[in-house]
C-alpha cells in the first residue's frame, strides 16, 4: 500500500517534470486491478505460455514496450 497523503498537493509535485509515459506509469502502478493481473501474467497457473499471457496482459492494459537494443556497446 502506498504511503502518501494523496490529498497533498506537495505529494505529487514531481508529476510536473516527468514525460507522458512516466505519469502513466505513476497512475498505472496503484491500480490494484492492473497489480493483480501483473501477477496473475506472472505465474503460470492456467497453462498458456509466457508470450501467450504477456499478450493478453499487455492487450488488456493496452502496454507498448518499445525493442531493445540489440546493439551491443
Amino acid at each position: 500500500m502506498l504511503r502518501i497523503d494523496w490529498r497533498s498537493p506537495a505529494a505529487y509535485a514531481y508529476t510536473k517534470n516527468i514525460p507522458a509515459a512516466g505519469f502513466a506509469w505513476e497512475y498505472l502502478r496503484r491500480n490494484d486491478d492492473y497489480r493483480e493481473d501483473f501477477i496473475s501474467a506472472s505465474l503460470d497457473a492456467d497453462g498458456k505460455s509466457g508470450a501467450d499471457k504477456l499478450e493478453v496482459f499487455v492487450r488488456r492494459w493496452g502496454l507498448r514496450f518499445s525493442e531493445r537494443s540489440r546493439r551491443i556497446a
